[in-house]
């Protein structure tokens, strides 16, 4: 009676126990890339200010995610994915200021807007009930890869599409950490790739793929980085810094001072550290996203679409943007928030894949 008595009371606790050491894990490796960023900047005299902004857009994002997934489990991502569609195409370069020419990096982070626009509304779509407002809600998500190849970005086009696709086929499967540790890999083999051609350490006629697909000047951009990162592996040569040490860069007229890849200017700006540091952001990521409370669907799709975006940023400048950190943010905070009312039971969450034995109380 007294052991009966007693084991609900413990696995009520451990739910409530799970998300905030979730919370608390965020709370580190956030705290953690601002902190070496503002170390490296005071070792090199560099400019902490971008990476900064980018970590607070992302709490701030993610804590209005998580309120808005928690009272408006279909409103929130649903609001997010117009927000995002209409901010492509009322401010199509996302850059302020007039523009002489086509900046460089805006056609990544109009595919990363798209792409995390497409993700939530999938994600919308469900934890709708009705099955007309689910349908209007993919239809959504592939206007949004619609809408990416009018206005010519490829990669939103065919990122939308995969987070629509991977979205179909989450409602299929019943173990989200093996989802996610694929999506995991895919984000890994992507970075490597890149670095790989950075590093020249690929055949000649894949680095001459790469240069005919991003232009011979990303790739040189990202040899730079390579070289500078050789240079101070440890500390890298501070943040914001790679503008003035580039030699490309140097030369280009419309350059932004950046490589073009997160993960390379990382390396190149703040060293090995921070290259983990950044692995680290996004494994805390798809940490949350597997021990968090929503069904495994919601759990994959935001997955699937952080994974994109993970894709883009390694080939291009969409980090840079803080309206796709925000974003990126919102998507992620929103697709672990505990609802305040019961989700379809045709969606609940893999309870087996994380060793949990009980009904969640949700």
């Amino acid at each position: 009676m007294g052991s009966s008595g007693l084991t609900p009371a413990s696995g009520q606790d451990a739910d409530s126990e799970r998300p905030i050491a979730v919370d608390a894990a965020g709370v580190v490796v956030l705290g953690a890339c601002a902190g070496w960023s503002l170390i490296t900047a005071a070792v090199h005299g560099g400019r902490p200010e971008g990476v900064l902004l980018a970590v607070l857009a992302v709490a701030a994002g993610y804590a209005a995610g998580r309120i808005g997934g928690a009272l408006l489990p279909v409103g929130a991502p649903c609001a997010g994915a117009l927000a995002g569609v209409g901010l492509t195409v009322a401010v199509p370069h996302l850059a302020p200021g007039p523009q002489i020419a086509t900046p460089l990096g805006h056609a990544g982070a109009t595919a990363a807007v798209l792409t995390l626009s497409a993700g939530a509304a999938c994600c919308a779509a469900w934890a709708a009930r009705v099955p007309a407002v689910r349908f209007a809600l993919r239809l959504l998500a592939a206007g949004t890869a619609v809408l990416a190849a009018v206005l010519g970005s490829a990669t939103g086009c065919v990122a939308s599409v995969a987070v629509l696709l991977c979205s179909l086929a989450a409602g299929r499967t019943r173990h989200r950490g093996a989802g996610l540790a694929v999506l995991g890999t895919v984000a890994v083999l992507v970075t490597g790739l890149t670095w790989a051609v950075a590093a020249r350490a690929v055949p000649g006629g894949l680095v001459t793929a790469a240069e005919e697909r991003l232009t011979p000047h990303r790739v040189q951009l990202w040899q730079d980085a390579w070289h500078l990162l050789r240079d101070d592996a440890a500390l890298g040569i501070g943040p914001g810094r790679f503008g003035e040490l580039s030699t490309t860069s140097a030369q280009s007229l419309l350059s932004d001072g950046k490589p073009h890849s997160a993960p390379l200017q990382q390396a190149a700006e703040q060293g090995i550290v921070g290259v983990v540091l950044l692995a680290a952001a996004f494994g805390w990521v798809l940490y949350a996203l597997w021990r968090g409370p929503r069904p495994t669907p919601v759990a994959l799709t935001a997955g699937a679409a952080l994974t994109a975006l993970a894709a883009i940023a390694a080939i291009g400048n969409a980090l840079s943007f803080t309206a796709v950190s925000v974003g990126a943010g919102l998507l992620a905070g929103m697709a672990t928030a505990r609802p305040l009312v019961v989700e379809p039971a045709g969606t609940a969450p893999d309870t087996r894949s994380r060793g949990a034995g009980r009904t969640p109380a949700w």
